[in-house]
């Protein structure tokens, strides 16, 4: 038996959901969905430079969970920019937490 998801905690949404290649139509792009856990990984990692402790603990995740989700987001983000493929980022096992005393909103 599998072990269920977690709820992982971001801190906002991204400001833009989708992207794609210039100047190539919609219809004829393979679409790559980043969960928002990896848009958040990413952004706690690679953009802040936090250490991956720092960043789990922030997240509400183990330290293990956090590497294997940066690391999926990653080969996500590396196939559409490589490839040409569009980037659609929604959905996962998301809580957004907002204001500053961490108020909480599904």
């Amino acid at each position: 038996m599998t072990r269920p998801f977690k709820c992982r905690r971001i801190s906002s949404s991204p400001k833009a959901y989708y992207f794609k290649p210039r100047a190539v139509p919609l219809c004829e792009l393979e679409e790559i969905t980043l969960q928002l856990d990896e848009y958040e990984a990413l952004k706690l990692s690679d953009l802040q430079k936090k250490e991956q402790d720092a960043a789990a603990a922030i997240m509400k995740i183990s330290r293990q969970t956090f590497g294997n989700i940066l690391a999926s987001a990653r080969r996500k983000l590396a196939d559409a920019v490589v490839n040409g493929k569009a980037l659609k980022i929604e959905g996962g096992p998301v809580q957004v937490m907002r204001g500053p005393c961490g108020g909480e909103q599904k």
